[in-house]
């Protein structure tokens, strides 16, 4: 990758590093299937949407490896064209961690994790959040989500985020920039 004149994520068909070489390593016509992802000034803010197992957690960790694989020195399996700017953080809510000896639910847990990204996140910062607003009743976790997302765009972070949300989907089709 190269680093851009401007705010632009530009991935052109990124491979997943630990996919990639585990599929080639095993016999049978499985193949990595590269990724293209443009996120810009003009459209921050991304919300990937799609059935279970469709590939919306990989693409999310996919994008984050890129990136600190990229600034880290290592190579990234991508094709020429490829762009990535410097970011100053990288911060990401992926996963779950739940923990009955802390009294920490599913959804705190979250909440936690999007409290500091919407404390901390500007304009040189990529935050990653799968599965945004989940774990609680949907209505009031799709406005937490929208919440969120207008408030990281209001900031000027790049953002990617996945949801199984309808309203959470609206708002992404109705609104500049998402």
């Amino acid at each position: 990758p190269a680093v851009p004149d401007g705010r632009t994520v530009r991935l052109v068909a990124v491979r997943h590093p630990l996919l990639d070489v585990s599929l080639r390593q095993e016999p049978g016509d499985r193949s990595v299937v590269p990724l293209d992802l443009i996120l810009d000034s003009d459209s921050p803010v991304l919300v990937i949407t799609g059935p279970n197992a469709g590939g919306k957690t990989v693409s999310l960790k996919m994008l984050g490896l890129a990136v600190l694989m990229f600034q880290s020195g290592l190579p990234v399996p991508c094709d020429e064209g490829t762009r990535l700017p410097i970011f100053h953080a990288v911060i990401a809510d992926i996963g779950d961690e739940q923990s009955i000896a802390t009294s920490l639910s599913t959804f705190t847990s979250h909440l936690r994790h999007l409290d500091v990204m919407c404390r901390t996140a500007e304009g040189d910062s990529l935050c990653l959040i799968d599965e945004i607003g989940d774990g609680t009743d949907p209505d009031e976790g799709a406005a937490l989500a929208i919440a969120t997302l207008q408030r990281l765009q209001a900031r000027g972070a790049f953002v990617v985020a996945t949801t199984h949300f309808g309203k959470v989907k609206s708002y992404a089709l109705r609104t500049d920039g998402v």
